[in-house]
């Protein structure tokens, strides 16, 4: 019996996989999750016991561009995996994870029980993804916000717009965590500090440049990712 991580040449895949150095990570070669009969194929072939899918297009930018990828991949691959699970008639854990852009950024500290409402096409496939994943009873839905422990992608950051924010490792290492107490349902995994992107960026970046959300010109974001948790302890960003 073995672990299934997708997307484990990601940010947060990358850091789940030196947690769990047996896990199958396929690659889009071994595993189009988008095609429902590879999926089943793949399951068939298995013994898995624990997916862990945190494969998805999370450019809200590219989302909104090309809106039929970003449903592919986001909402049917995860019905692909959900349907592949229900059909093999095992109890095969699926933790999903999720973001803290399902809600609208117009309140903060959003906790498990508050009523989501996306502001972007890349929120609404994540909502409607964790929709796919009640349909298994073993399911755990994971809302977090997180980058790489790298350099910013960018010349500059916002300086208004926030989060619990915590980098890949941390996420991946409260992943197990939460795993090891073997919950279902909702938790939110999350720093315990509001802080603006702008000072997220400048941990790994000093000479970032400040900018401000009238600045930007795109989809509209999420301004106040900031999460709460009723159910899971919080964790240093550092």
């Amino acid at each position: 019996m073995t672990i299934l991580v997708t997307g484990g040449s990601g940010g947060l895949g990358s850091e789940l996989r030196l947690f769990y150095p047996e896990c199958l990570s396929p690659t889009r070669t071994d595993l189009d999750f988008t095609n429902n009969n590879q999926v089943i194929y793949y399951f068939n072939n298995h013994s898995i016991y624990l997916v862990i899918h945190t494969a998805a297009i999370t450019s809200v930018r590219l989302c909104e561009e090309d809106r039929q990828l970003a449903w592919n991949t986001n909402v049917q691959g995860t019905k692909n995996l959900v349907s592949a699970i229900i059909q093999s008639k095992n109890n095969i854990k699926f933790v999903y994870i999720s973001t803290a852009c399902v809600f609208d950024g117009y309140g903060e500290l959003y906790k498990e029980n508050d009523i989501p409402y996306p502001e972007n096409f890349y929120a609404l496939t994540k909502l409607i993804g964790e929709h796919e994943i009640s349909k298994i009873k073993n399911h755990l839905i994971i809302r977090t916000n997180f980058v790489s422990k790298k350099p910013w992608s960018y010349p500059a950051a916002f300086t208004d717009r926030f989060g619990t924010y915590l980098f890949a490792e941390t996420v991946a290492k409260g992943i197990t965590e939460i795993l090891k107490e073997d919950l279902n349902g909702i938790i939110h995994l999350v720093g315990d500090k509001k802080i603006s992107m702008f000072e997220l960026a400048k941990i790994t970046t000093p000479n970032i440049l400040p900018m401000t959300m009238n600045d930007y010109s795109g989809p509209r974001l999420t301004k106040d990712m900031s999460l709460d948790t009723k159910i899971w302890k919080k964790y240093h960003l550092n």
